[in-house]
């Protein structure tokens, strides 16, 4: 082969290289994924967000829809409010939550509590690997394309739900829906809206006092 020929051979092959496609990067793990998710809200002080909330009942058949105002604050502090006028407040050691329609307000301690159980990512001092056993869904089946989904089955057992799903932000890693799945097959699902961190609370956002006349419980 001639000097002429070999730098011609040279020259394909170097094409042929530029030409292939690069090998695609490998997808994340379900670990991969929730530390970016802890890495996310461990960077972030206060967490605030509209939200949409949809409770299905199995029996009776049963939907319930409402929407708010959710605030969170490190360490273990939380804030919903509902255009319904109900109420969960946390102030990291009480959690009040009161329901206007009943006119009841129930009160204990905060771990005694298992309300804020899924979310504790999200007001500090939780981590989803110790707390979850974690699978990566399928999010095109899931109808979350674009993002992950991550299944969270609780390593130590829990009466307020069985399973957890976390649709997660491919971007940022927000988590963008919550959807808690109990034993009797009711669905309670929670969708973020236009999520803001970092911003500034009002003093006594963590605070509440129900109406006069409510029923105070204290499990």
């Amino acid at each position: 082969m001639d000097r002429r020929s070999f730098t011609l051979l040279l020259g394909s092959a170097a094409g042929l290289i530029l030409l292939s496609p690069a090998p695609a990067a490998a997808a994340p793990t379900a670990e991969e994924i929730a530390d970016g998710v802890q890495k996310y809200y461990d960077n972030t002080k206060t967490f605030k967000a509209g939200f949409q909330q949809r409770y299905e009942m199995k029996f009776p058949n049963k939907v319930k829809k409402t929407d708010g105002q959710v605030i969170f604050q490190k360490p273990g502090k939380m804030s919903w409010r509902y255009t319904n006028g109900n109420r969960v407040v946390s102030d990291g050691k009480l959690i009040r939550v009161y329901e206007k329609g009943s006119k009841q307000m129930y009160e204990q301690p905060m771990n005694k509590s298992y309300y804020p159980a899924a979310l504790s990512f999200l007001i500090g001092g939780g981590s989803l690997k110790k707390t979850f056993d974690l699978k990566q869904l399928d999010a095109v089946k899931f109808k979350f394309p674009g993002g992950y989904v991550l299944l969270g089955e609780p390593k130590e057992p829990t009466p307020a739900y069985q399973n957890v799903l976390l649709y997660v932000d491919k971007k940022t890693f927000q988590v963008r829906r919550i959807l808690l799945l109990d034993a009797q097959g009711n669905r309670n699902r929670f969708d973020f809206l236009t999520p803001s961190v970092n911003v500034k609370v009002v003093p006594g956002e963590f605070s509440y006092q129900a109406p006069a006349g409510t029923q105070v419980i204290r499990p």
